[in-house]
């Protein structure tokens, strides 16, 4: 089969939640896909659960990492591997919603105008979903230096975007905003994203993670987000925003939940 689409998922320790995950996609009304799995230094079944999906369909291709290196460099891995229009993203903990791809491949095909298409998502965990997060269908340069504006977790990137900016950032200082880095390339150079106004896609969540994010993760988001004012040519004043996560560290947890609702 010709593929249309590649997705690419680093798994770690996520042995007990992969199996639902790759059911999503197995299950998708969109066939012409194939996926790329990189194992990055897990330390339980993660790898074996995977390879039992891997030896039984030709278009799961199973790679591992030779150490614990993080997803920016294990989703640069998986590019590797990557040679369809389009790639498509998904971590191993998470639910695809059965027409996502479909609706995404659909998407790029009727707008050759953008690069990137993502979707809302809600948020659950073992009591159920507690949030959803529909984004700006639209968004543009003003609106990086407040958050990032794509969903990471299910977008579907034509592969020259990719290439034209040469995949993820692996820097330490941009650890867990390398997809927010990746969108303020992208837009740097000319490409342009959409967001589908539906949940399509289901993240499992810790609903107190954001609370508890290491400073270094937090000085890492400002740092994005003074990089989306120097490169997108914005205002000096938008450099503000930067500030943002810095200040959310510090919040008593019930303005914090308060916050993070809104």
């Amino acid at each position: 089969m010709d593929y249309r689409v590649t997705i690419i998922t680093g798994i770690y320790n996520c042995a007990d939640t992969l199996e639902e995950a790759v059911d999503s996609i197995l299950n998708q009304t969109f066939k012409e896909w194939k996926w790329v799995l990189c194992d990055d230094g897990s330390t339980d079944d993660t790898y074996q659960t995977a390879k039992t999906y891997a030896d039984r369909y030709e278009n799961i291709i199973l790679i591992r990492n030779d150490c614990n290196r993080g997803l920016n460099y294990t989703l640069n891995h998986c590019l590797e591997y990557a040679d369809t229009e389009y790639v498509a993203r998904m971590d191993g903990d998470d639910i695809s919603l059965p027409n996502r791809l479909e609706k995404e491949v659909r998407f790029l095909d009727e707008h050759p105008e953008y690069a990137i298409v993502s979707t809302g998502m809600e948020y659950f965990d073992e009591k159920g979903t507690f949030m959803k997060r529909i984004p700006k269908e639209n968004p543009d340069p003003l609106d990086f230096p407040k958050r990032t504006p794509f969903c990471h977790a299910p977008c579907m990137v034509r592969k020259e975007a990719f290439d034209a900016v040469g995949g993820y950032s692996e820097s330490e200082k941009l650890l867990r905003v390398e997809d927010y880095h990746l969108w303020i390339k992208m837009y740097a150079k000319g490409f342009k994203g959409y967001n589908i106004p539906e949940a399509l896609y289901k993240m499992r969540d810790d609903r107190e993670a954001y609370s508890r994010r290491k400073f270094k993760y937090r000085m890492n988001e400002a740092r994005v987000k003074i990089i989306a004012v120097k490169e997108l040519g914005l205002s000096f004043t938008r450099i503000i925003y930067a500030l943002k996560p810095l200040i959310v560290g510090v919040l008593p947890e019930g303005l914090y939940k308060k916050f993070r609702n809104r």
